[in-house]
């Protein structure tokens, strides 16, 4: 399976200044499968300690960060020589061992020849806890499902993703309905690697939604698992609640949806806990569209996000008729999909989203960016009826800022005078 990830991998390797690599991402997203393969490509041989599962990795940094000793101890372990330069060292589940973490900080500066790759599937919580992270000892890299071009890609449909690197759009259009096609298929499936994996081999519809409800249970294990009875309970709540909030005109997050009552005190620890799990993602409100556009974000109001397509539709049972046959998809789950879809393709892009949304008015544009030094208001639009007023709006209310929006729905390419129209499938192509 190909991921994009390698690309940035490869230079990481080749990097003079080079630090211990933290690869962060949510269970089952491929980090375990895509530090392997990146070893079997770029190395002669690979050291993989799993700290979860060997009994022997609590020893590697009980008594000392002596990184001969470790080296020693983690060569007898692995029965693999390690060579700097020739060797990746890749310590799976590090979260799960004390002072691991903070051992990084020691290979990097007594030890920067050696390539080192720490992944857990709760590191990033433990990171958020500051539970000795070392600070400006380490590089980060996060990884994600695997975007819609890569899905591509695993469908043996190469020559489809191709045209995404290609300048003219004309092909794209072209070939529209076999996009289509293939992007109603993502929904359903999503990007997570083994249910990806399972769907190319068995196009079995019923072992997706199998796949994808095991994916989520391995969710709640996890929450009931590493924290207490009470943040669990509100950790679970706020996960449950995200399909009923994304059905809602305006998706901002109300906490009334979890219970009468609710207050934001009661629930910013859990949702920053599955925002470091990997599971959501917070796109926060900006109050104007100006530069630099952090600077205007309203921390106070915010939508929540799933991290893939696929496991949205598991969670609202939404079945594979309506979905994979006829445009149902596209009118009936049109609030909770397209915007899913197009959030997980910009954040996998390593894109900064916020939302704007008038105070005064019911006025909301989907999603803001910035990017070459300008800002970028994102409507979108699940079907072909792409009137996007509040958009244009905005732009026709604020000519000082010289804004140029972007609308992504169903149509074909169009440049216009105030904004760009681009097919749901080609994001991609647009930011590549």
């Amino acid at each position: 399976m190909e991921r994009k990830i390698v690309k940035k991998l490869r230079i990481w390797k080749d990097e003079p200044q080079r630090k211990p690599l933290i690869l962060l991402g949510a269970r089952q997203v491929g980090k375990t499968w895509i530090m392997k393969h990146f070893g079997e490509l770029e190395f002669e041989n690979v050291a993989y300690i799993n700290c979860d599962e060997e009994p022997l990795a609590e020893e590697l940094f009980a008594s000392d960060y002596n990184i001969p000793r470790i080296l020693l101890t983690l060569q007898a372990i692995t029965s693999t020589k390690i060579e700097a330069g020739k060797t990746l060292i890749i310590f799976d589940e590090l979260q799960e061992v004390k002072r691991g973490l903070h051992s990084l900080k020691y290979f990097q500066e007594n030890a920067p020849q050696y390539h080192v790759i720490a992944a857990g599937s709760l590191l990033g919580i433990t990171i958020g806890r500051g539970e000795s992270f070392p600070v400006g000892k380490v590089n980060l890299l996060h990884m994600y499902p695997l975007d819609f071009e890569e899905f591509l890609m695993a469908m043996g449909e190469t020559s489809l993703s191709n045209l995404f690197h290609q300048p003219d759009w004309e092909p794209l259009n072209i070939l529209r309905t076999k996009y289509i096609d293939l992007l109603r298929q993502y929904y359903y499936v999503g990007g997570m690697p083994e249910v990806v994996d399972s769907y190319i081999n068995n196009y079995d519809l019923q072992e997706v939604r199998v796949k994808q409800n095991e994916i989520l249970d391995a969710y709640r294990r996890d929450i009931s698992k590493h924290t207490s009875a009470t943040d669990s309970m509100r950790i679970g709540q706020v996960l449950q609640s995200l399909p009923s909030q994304l059905a809602k005109e305006n998706k901002k997050f109300i906490y009334n949806v979890l219970k009468k009552g609710a207050r934001a005190t009661e629930y910013e620890l859990a949702i920053q806990w599955l925002i470091d799990a990997g599971i959501i993602h917070k796109v926060c409100r900006v109050k104007e569209l100006q530069m630099p556009i952090k600077f205007y974000e309203d921390l106070g109001a915010f939508k929540l996000f799933l991290l893939d397509c696929g496991l949205l539709g598991c969670m609202v049972d939404a079945p594979a008729s309506q979905m994979l046959v006829g445009n149902n998809v596209f009118k009936e789950f049109k609030g909770a999909f397209t915007e899913q879809f197009v959030l997980q393709q910009l954040v996998t892009m390593g894109i900064s989203t916020y939302y704007w949304s008038s105070e005064s008015t019911p006025a909301e544009i989907d999603f803001v960016i910035q990017m070459d030094k300008r800002v970028i208001p994102i409507e979108v639009k699940a079907e072909e009826n792409v009137r996007a007023k509040s958009m244009y709006e905005y732009i026709k209310s604020h000519p000082q800022y010289s804004l140029k929006g972007l609308r992504i729905s169903m149509l074909g390419y169009q440049d216009q005078d105030w904004m760009e129209n681009i097919p749901l499938f080609g994001i991609s192509k647009f930011f590549a």
